[in-house]
């Protein structure tokens, strides 16, 4: 029997100088401070709509989090979840699992455990203050600044919906190299979209300021692992093997509100467009996540800007969409899983109904860093281990993941290709600067 090899070590604030030591100490702190101001700004408001019980609930919910912000900096142990919420037990069984991990070295704490645990860690305990304080308990204290992100992007964003619908109107008429290089520039502009985070910029202002389609053939070389053709041949040739009686369905993984949402759903209308897909499902977050986030309301909230928008473009994009959710051919679904701490690899036991849903897919797109980090276990993997390798058995269907690197986990690179620009560029993981499309279809 071949022997079993190690996984690598998980990411943590426990390496001193790691990014994810400066995330724990630096960022996840500014992030609880921004949100504590959301809810101090939203007292009168409170006030207005619920009287003394809404500023009681707004007072213990900053309490609430002024303890948690506390016990961050302080490192203390990360404490079982005392909440009555449907996912609690999972959570607690988790941290169960992580003190076991532990080998004695006693209570798992903020910076001595993995990253991937102890941020996700802090956004569910952000969702319990809110939702354990009624009458304020669906407040989503990060949706001002993705509304803001949407519109700061606005002029990005019309330029999009502009190209987008000019290339409707001759799609049917475009032979298969056209259809190719359109299926590019749209994934790569959904690629891009992916700087736009909140959760990584701690707050500040990240929108898309111009045109997101003139720079991406200065952006190619930034692209550092490159499968779109493996994309594009999975894509033609589900559509030549289409039948009636079969429909090709393809599944996105959101990552952040904002002119990210905005590049995905153009991307995604373009595939059932151009008959490259016949339904997409959407995959969003069931609570406020992560600063930026896709929700439910911000999915349907977008929409609803781009209807009443004053632009024809955009209006256009908007109805459009909105008949696509009516017909069915788009369909948004959110699970609980999705704000978990597991790695993908354990979907298969801790969510079994989402592991059967997606492996009806035709192909999955992951987008963004969190779920590159959930993909590959979020570990320090050597640049050069094949993606396959990193995803751990996890392969409900063929799969991609469009993501700019802001975390220190990359796999799948040429030897020497991470050694080569870490030499002139030190903080190439983190920057946002590069980007991948990496394609699995390995069963």
């Amino acid at each position: 029997m071949a022997a079993v090899t190690a996984l690598p070590v998980s990411l943590s604030a426990r390496f001193k100088g790691s990014f994810a030591y400066f995330t724990v100490k630096d960022r996840l702190p500014q992030i609880l401070t921004k949100t504590i101001d959301t809810l101090h700004r939203h007292k009168n408001e409170f006030f207005e709509e619920y009287g003394e019980k809404g500023v009681e609930a707004e007072k213990r919910a900053i309490s609430f989090l002024s303890k948690l912000r506390n016990e961050l900096q302080t490192d203390k142990p990360v404490t079982p979840l005392e909440d009555e919420l449907p996912d609690a037990a999972l959570w607690n069984q988790y941290l169960e699992y992580q003190r076991n991990l532990s080998d004695g070295n006693g209570e798992p704490s903020w910076f001595q455990s993995p990253w991937l645990f102890v941020e996700c860690y802090m956004y569910r305990r952000i969702h319990a203050a809110l939702a354990q304080n009624p009458p304020i308990g669906s407040f989503d204290v990060f949706k001002e600044g993705k509304a803001q992100n949407f519109f700061e992007s606005q002029e990005a964003i019309i330029a999009l919906c502009t190209y987008f619908q000019e290339l409707l109107k001759n799609i049917k008429d475009l032979d298969e190299k056209q259809l190719q290089g359109e299926l590019f520039k749209l994934l790569q502009v959904s690629l891009w979209g992916n700087k736009c985070d909140l959760s990584f910029s701690a707050g500040e202002k990240s929108s898309q300021k111009s045109s997101p389609l003139q720079c991406l053939e200065d952006m190619v070389p930034y692209i550092i692992v490159n499968d779109m053709e493996k994309l594009w041949s999975l894509l033609i040739n589900a559509k030549k093997r289409n039948t009636d009686k079969c429909n090709v369905r393809v599944d996105i993984i959101l990552d952040n509100a904002g002119f990210e949402l905005v590049s995905d759903l153009v991307l995604t209308d373009f595939l059932l467009s151009s008959k490259l897909a016949d339904e997409i499902h959407f995959h969003g977050k069931s609570i406020p996540w992560y600063v930026s986030d896709t929700t439910k309301s911000d999915f349907n909230w977008t929409i609803k800007q781009l209807q009443s928008a004053n632009h024809m473009w955009m209006s256009r994009c908007g109805i459009n969409w909105e008949g696509n959710l009516k017909k069915g051919v788009w369909v948004y679904q959110d699970h609980m899983f999705w704000t978990l701490p597991h790695i993908y690899s354990s979907m298969a036991e801790v969510a079994p109904d989402l592991y059967a849903d997606l492996q009806r897919s035709n192909l999955l797109l992951f987008k963004g860093d969190l779920n590159y980090r959930k993909l590959t276990g979020d570990r320090k993997w050597e640049y050069t281990v094949p993606f396959h390798q990193a995803l751990n058995k996890f392969h409900p269907a063929p799969l991609c993941s469009l993501r700019t690197l802001k975390s220190d986990t990359q796999v799948g690179l040429k030897p020497g290709q991470g050694e080569q620009i870490q030499a002139s560029e030190p903080e190439w993981m983190v920057s946002g600067k590069y980007g991948i499309v990496q394609f699995d279809a390995t069963p």
